[in-house]
């Protein structure tokens, strides 16, 4: 588990795009990076809405966001276009940079147990460490949460 003032793992994962990208890249800059389930589900959705809506306060704050699930490439593409999404989506279909984190944790939907992403966001610092964690956020609030804290 990850506590405030460490080191944030690294991860080189691909956009939307295709393209690499690692947390490294970043460095010098505050990120907001939030683990999330699933791409165009209802929960979901709002989260990554939120954050674009918002999006512009963020850049104002020189705050980079990225948003990171399972899902391909390809999803997030279509998620990115659908709903007109400013910020880097990462896929991680192996879930290193999930497990890293830890947010691959057991879940309890309906009474039944599984394995999934627990919705959660970090803030890391200029210096690549954790300044901030929010386990199992609600999605409406989350971007405005973290907004009003930075």
């Amino acid at each position: 588990m990850l506590n405030i003032g460490d080191k944030a793992p690294d991860f080189t994962l691909l956009n939307k795009d295709g393209q690499r990208v690692s947390l490294s890249d970043f460095l010098g800059k505050r990120v907001v990076l939030y683990f999330y389930p699933k791409d165009n589900t209802p929960g979901c959705t709002r989260q990554a809405c939120a954050f674009a809506g918002l999006y512009k306060e963020f850049e104002k704050k020189g705050v980079q966001v990225i948003g990171i699930s399972k899902d391909s490439t390809a999803s997030h593409q279509k998620f990115a276009e659908k709903y007109n999404l400013p910020f880097v989506l990462l896929s991680d279909p192996e879930r290193k940079a999930i497990e890293a984190y830890g947010v691959w944790q057991e879940k309890k939907l309906y009474g039944k147990m599984s394995m999934g992403v627990v919705r959660t966001t970090f803030i890391i610092d200029e210096k690549g460490n954790v300044e901030k964690i929010m386990y199992k956020v609600k999605p409406d609030t989350n971007a405005e949460e973290i907004l009003s804290q930075l």
